[in-house]
């Protein structure tokens, strides 16, 4: 009875959302909301559901998918951007993570916890960003532009014109602000590396 109940309530916040999938239908990003939805949905462990029940269940439930969301229609042609202000009215994007416009970002970013997260960077595909992270400008020289499949965890520094590489894994408040080669696991404050392509070293950026 009570698994009848949350079911019956999920429906319900469900159906609340359903307005946000005008902007889904009209937009020509459908391929790469997609993309982002399925990487959610792994990354979550939820249960598989239609693209359109998965999507709504990640609007109402993951506040910072809502933002990535809003970037990608932004991204898109006329008729998703316009709906996508009118519906920002009612339904609000997260306050507290901040993803620049200007971004150009691959499918399937995912935000874990992203409380104080700002991003302004070139980014890949497959990355996955979390909670008090910052990865932007240290001057008018530019910003960071991220590989696939990179990982920056909590309280990391990403700064300025730097190229993070493939594969990549930026350790908790590590600082960031030379290039990082593919392959590697950086920590500490400057970064330095102590993985590269599987084997343990010790070696400055």
């Amino acid at each position: 009875m009570k698994q009848f109940i949350r079911q019956i309530f999920f429906f319900l916040g469900i159906l609340m959302m359903s307005p946000l999938l005008i902007p889904f239908l009209l937009t020509d990003q459908k391929e790469i909301i997609i993309a982002d939805v399925e990487r959610w949905r792994e990354c979550l462990s939820w249960e598989k559901r239609t693209i359109y029940i998965q999507l709504l269940a990640l609007l109402k439930e993951a506040s910072e998918f809502r933002n990535l969301y809003y970037f990608r229609l932004f991204k898109g042609n006329f008729s998703g951007r316009f709906w996508m202000y009118l519906l920002k009215i009612i339904y609000r994007d997260c306050p507290y993570f901040f993803l620049d416009n200007s971004c150009n970002i691959g499918p399937g970013l995912f935000i874990q916890h992203g409380f104080s997260t700002i991003i302004m960077a070139d980014i890949g595909a497959n990355c996955w960003i979390n909670q008090q992270v910052t990865i932007g400008y240290k001057d008018k020289t530019g910003r960071p532009n991220i590989g696939n499949n990179v990982r920056i965890t909590a309280g990391a520094k990403v700064i300025g014109n730097i190229k993070i590489g493939d594969n990549v894994t930026v350790g908790a408040n590590a600082v960031v602000i030379k290039n990082v080669p593919d392959n590697c696991i950086v920590v500490g404050v400057p970064a330095y590396i102590i993985k590269r392509d599987g084997v343990k070293v010790k070696e400055e950026l």
